[in-house]
């Protein structure tokens, strides 16, 4: 396959899944995040909720971010986010916020895997340990030097205007909003798998697995996992899963390796991931330095967690 072949399957790829992935979720998501707002409810569930997510560095609002990576997929926090800062959130907030997110599962991901033999319940359960982790190391070590400092979301953020109550001017808004990040993701998304392409084509794949030889060899871990690891940490959680599911289907990974591996692969802190989510706002390309280390201890924490478990 030429250079040119790969460019364009990649960006067939990308385009396949910014509109068919990203966009309708985002649309929804952000539909139903505009009509909570506008309602009043997201103030109440914010007020309710940040007493018991303050230990952790988070907001009330950010546990719709936490529900929605978990138990919907990666597109859908973007909604919520950008929701947070066009509130104002604080620096230190939503550094706390966007290392949970990438520190824990999607639940895109999670879904197809059960067939392959993956524990769901440990998986989620790990997955917000981890990512409840990731936000207080961000919070309490990386981040403890930004801003704290937000509106008081114990009252109404925004004076409502009446034109904004219509149903239909809601939707419009989302859709508009929806295109917008779905269309900002596609260049990080062609770049990453058409990385994975060429060295799949170029045989660096082959060389890798050689040259780790004797260190997977010392670890006891199969060279199996070479291929998956760099598929998702360049290509993303979708290319990891299509690369599980064939080598699941040629009984080259066992479901206690799915298992076993699921928390450390099993994230949105790869290339499509982060530039997903930096595409947001400038302010997330400002905080991301911030968040990396609390992310990696979060990884780190479900990592372990899973290799106790089902090693």
């Amino acid at each position: 396959m030429s250079l040119i072949e790969i460019i364009l399957a990649s960006g067939r790829s990308s385009v396949d899944i910014a509109l068919y992935t990203l966009l309708p979720i985002m649309i929804v998501m952000l539909c139903i995040m505009k009509v909570i707002e506008q309602n009043g409810l997201m103030d109440i569930i914010v007020k309710a909720l940040s007493p018991l997510l303050k230990p952790f560095g988070l907001t009330g609002i950010s546990t719709f971010a936490l529900i929605q990576m978990n138990f919907i997929s990666f597109a859908a926090p973007l909604a919520t986010l950008t929701i947070m800062q066009s509130r104002g959130v604080s620096d230190r907030h939503l550094a706390a916020t966007l290392a949970m997110l990438l520190a824990m599962a999607q639940g895109n991901i999670l879904y197809p895997m059960i067939p392959l033999g993956l524990n769901w319940t440990a998986a989620i359960v790990f997955s917000i340990i981890g990512g409840l982790c990731a936000s207080s190391a961000t919070w309490y070590l990386s981040g403890r030097m930004l801003s704290d400092e937000h509106p008081d979301t114990s009252e109404q953020l925004f004076d409502k205007d009446p034109s904004d109550s219509n149903f239909m001017k809601v939707i419009n808004d989302a859709g508009i909003e929806a295109i917008r990040l779905a269309v900002g993701a596609i260049p990080m998304l062609t770049l990453s798998i058409t990385i994975v392409g060429i060295l799949r084509e170029a045989g660096a794949i082959v060389m890798l697995e050689q040259a780790l030889s004797p260190l997977l060899s010392a670890t006891n871990t199969s060279s199996t996992f070479i291929m998956p690891t760099l598929a998702k940490y360049v290509g993303g959680g979708t290319a990891y899963l299509s690369v599980a599911i064939d080598l699941v289907q040629q009984k080259e990974m066992s479901a206690t390796q799915v298992n076993t591996f699921a928390e450390f692969l099993v994230n949105t802190f790869d290339l499509p991931g982060i530039g997903i989510f930096l595409s947001l706002n400038h302010r997330f390309i400002r905080l991301i330095k911030y968040a990396v280390p609390g992310i990696l201890i979060g990884i780190l924490v479900r990592t372990l967690l899973h290799f106790a478990v089902f090693s």
